[in-house]
């Protein structure tokens, strides 16, 4: 620990995205961003610099393509057939802002996002620990989370951060800085307790703001066997309706936000709870606002009133969570979704005004041991039913339980490389489902469009 007499200065990344292909869905890093706001709160100075707020080519909603440079492989990827990425800020620029940083900071933050992105992650901390090389880093995020022991063999960050929870990381901080907190009742908070109900994220702190993101829950009560949420998040938790529309309103009116993407993982869950009351608030309030729902919404709890209610609140992504039509595979898999199910949803939105183009839904493709013509008869059935199919590669995640399946049938070292957990490698590629398979159900998706 080192004691920092005056306000602390922060300095806060977030890296690079290194990969064969990227697109922008409305990123912006919320976790690091509702750090921001909480340190700020308690009477921390902030620095952001998004490594990833650089943008080429934006469609109607904002979403759209990242700026990209060519870069040379990491050696365990030199045998795919595929350019390789960096996609953002130029590295020129990064440093240009890094040098003209006013104040050496206290401590530096780096966030990081998939396991496979870390290379980014490294040269991020590599170049800053070169302009405050005796200033502590502390990585956090999914990767470092995920692939704990990895991050602090490999990364060069002073402290890697293994948890998830506000409280924690401005515990942390403190202590790094010797900084007394303002927030005398974190102590006393329970464990499930949303401190993003007090403070919102520092969207402010971007030059441009014309979009931002929001979570207006934490968890997921299901147990997808392919997702990471149970080990990223404990438990399941729920912001206050209004607090949500207030939030909502906030950003809407201070700034030139005109689209606001979702990244709950359970938004729809309880709906008379929590997405009724939001969705009704937003429109007795008459906020105009282009919504999008990225990570996908739960189709069992799809009904009449609830699709209604997206369409007039405006809701203009929507996107499903239904990965396949395979019924044993859903029953595997966690068993959120029927056909059935889906059939319904579908059935509820176009009601309410939405066409079938408008209606994307996630299909799932490279599952280990899932073969080609279960992918394709899951793309039919989406078609039969009126709806926009989606295809999605599965990548292995550390630590959930259809890893271990994945280790079993992967030809790639999964267990000790993260950069083989890309998706882009089909990493359960096998003889019922190669890679060539893939690419030609893409064409056909995209002879289709």
């Amino acid at each position: 620990m080192f004691h920092v007499k005056h306000s602390p200065h922060i300095l806060l990344i977030n890296p690079w995205i290194t990969d064969f292909a990227a697109y922008n869905l409305w990123a912006r890093p919320l976790g690091l961003l509702s750090l921001a706001g909480l340190l700020r709160a308690n009477g921390f100075r902030i620095t952001l610099i998004d490594c990833l707020d650089f943008h080429v080519v934006r469609k109607k909603y904002g979403d759209g393509k990242f700026y990209k440079t060519k870069i040379e492989k990491p050696d365990p990827l030199k045998l795919i057939p595929r350019n390789y990425s960096q996609y953002g800020i130029p590295e020129e620029m990064v440093l240009k802002r890094l040098s003209s940083v006013e104040e050496k900071p206290d401590l530096i933050g780096i966030t990081s996002g998939m396991t496979y992105w870390y290379p980014g992650v490294f040269k991020a901390i590599e170049i800053t620990k070169k302009l405050f090389h005796d200033v502590p880093i502390v990585l956090g995020g999914i990767y470092a989370n995920l692939c704990f022991d990895h991050a602090k063999r490999h990364s060069g960050a002073d402290i890697v951060f293994k948890s998830g929870d506000e409280r924690e990381v401005l515990k942390l901080i403190s202590e790094l800085t010797g900084y007394q907190l303002r927030t005398p009742c974190l102590s006393g908070r329970q464990a499930n307790s949303d401190l993003r109900t007090e403070t919102y994220p520092a969207f402010d702190l971007y030059p441009h703001l014309d979009y931002v993101c929001l979570s207006t829950s934490r968890g997921c009560p299901y147990r997808c066997t392919y997702c990471a949420t149970p080990v990223l998040t404990k438990g399941f938790v729920r912001r206050d309706p209004v607090k949500v529309a207030e939030e909502i309103g906030y950003w809407t009116t201070h700034y030139p936000v005109t689209d606001i993407a979702f990244y709950d993982d359970a938004l729809l869950v309880e709906a008379s709870k929590h997405i009724i009351p939001i969705l009704t608030e937003v429109i007795q309030r008459g906020i105009q606002c282009n919504f999008h729902t990225p990570n996908a919404l739960h189709i069992r709890e799809m009904d009449e009133e609830v699709a209604g209610l997206l369409f007039r609140a405006g809701f203009k992504t929507i996107r499903l969570g239904f990965e396949t039509s395979n019924e044993t595979i859903q029953s595997e898999t966690g068993g959120k979704v029927d056909n059935q199910e889906l059939r319904r949803a579908v059935k509820y939105l176009k009601r309410a005004g939405y066409s079938g183009e408008e209606i994307g839904v996630y299909v799932m493709a490279g599952l280990p041991g899932q073969k080609a013509e279960e992918v394709e008869e899951s793309i039919a059935f989406v078609r039969e039913v009126g709806a926009r199919p989606i295809l999605v590669e599965y990548s292995p995640i550390p630590h959930t339980p259809l890893f271990e399946k994945a280790k079993e049938i992967s030809a790639f070292d999964l267990e000790n490389e993260p950069l083989f957990h890309n998706n882009s490698i089909l990493p359960c590629q096998w003889e019922g489902f190669t890679i060539d398979d893939y690419r030609r159900l893409k064409e056909e998706l995209r002879r289709r469009e």
